[in-house]
This record gives C-alpha cells, sequence and structure tokens, in this order.
C-alpha cells in the first residue's frame, strides 16, 4: 500500500514538471509536495495510512537532527576555542529497543554523524550499542538522550 501511494506521489509529480516545464530539482519537490497534498486530500483513511503519517514524522526528525547537529558543533567548537577543555569522555552501553539491521545500522551512522559522539560496536546478540562520547557529565542523561531523541524518532518512522 505505501509503495503503491510513493509510486502514485512520484508519477504526479513528473507530469506537473512535465506539464510545468520546470524540469529541476526544485520543481519536482514542489510537485511531490503538491501531489502528497492531493492523494491526502482524496484519502479516506488518513489517520490509519502510514504513508501519510511517516512524512510529517520524517520532516520533524529532518528539524531535530538538524538541532542536535548544531548543537553538538557548537559544544566541540566552544570547547575547541576555549584554553580549558571541558570534556569528560567515556564508552557507554546503551540499550537498544532496534531490532533489525537496518534499524541499527542507521542509529549508530546517526550518532556518529554529531560531533563529539561515535558508535563503536553491536553486541553479539544486538542488544546493546557502545558509544564514545567527549562529554558525559551524566551516563544516565546521555542514555536517556539517545533513548528518547534518536532511537524513538527513528523506530517511529521505520514501524
Amino acid at each position: 500500500m505505501i509503495k503503491t501511494k510513493l509510486l502514485s506521489n512520484i508519477l504526479l509529480a513528473i507530469i506537473w514538471v512535465s506539464l510545468t516545464g520546470n524540469f529541476s530539482a526544485e520543481g519536482f519537490v514542489f510537485g511531490f509536495m503538491l501531489s502528497y497534498v492531493l492523494l491526502w486530500l482524496i484519502s479516506t483513511s488518513r489517520r490509519d495510512d502510514k504513508y501519510f503519517t511517516r512524512g510529517p514524522k520524517i520532516i520533524a526528525f529532518f528539524f531535530f537532527f538538524i538541532y542536535e547537529l548544531v548543537k553538538a558543533n557548537l559544544q566541540v567548537a566552544y570547547d575547541v576555542m576555549t584554553p580549558r577543555y571541558y570534556m569528560k569522555p567515556g564508552i557507554i552501553r546503551i540499550p537498544l529497543h532496534a531490532k533489525t539491521d537496518l534499524e541499527i545500522t542507521l542509529l549508530a551512522n546517526l550518532i556518529s554523524l554529531t560531533p563529539g559522539t561515535l558508535s563503536l560496536d553491536v553486541s553479539d546478540d544486538k542488544k546493546v550499542l557502545y558509544v564514545h562520547a567527549m562529554y558525559v557529565s551524566d551516563k544516565e542523561a546521555f542514555i536517556h538522550s539517545i533513548k528518547n531523541g534518536f532511537e524513538r524518532k527513528l523506530l517511529e518512522i521505520l514501524r
């Protein structure tokens, strides 16, 4: 069901680009968003349809990730520019709710993309992710921020 709506959305975007003559990425993105809204308006089961609930969640996750990325960059830049180091590095064991290889891989890569953190390893039973962090003043708060931030929002999108 999701694949057919996505295919319909892409085809409607291609039709939009063809009709307007604007063969650019911006024209395609606008056509995609317009067709998404049109499909949402004519859909009978909007609340139950994962296709329409995932879109806003993906956009919200994008802005959440950008916020976390900027915040981590500012923290590392401040530490580098000041004469005193505020680092409290540590390796943290984070229990996972993510089960599949895709979920674990995406979570580990998103963690590694933010400055100051690096995913090191996943346990053999795929229940624990080991993360090296530069700033670990409170271990439980760090685990809570990963679990209720990246992991929870990512699993809402993927499941």
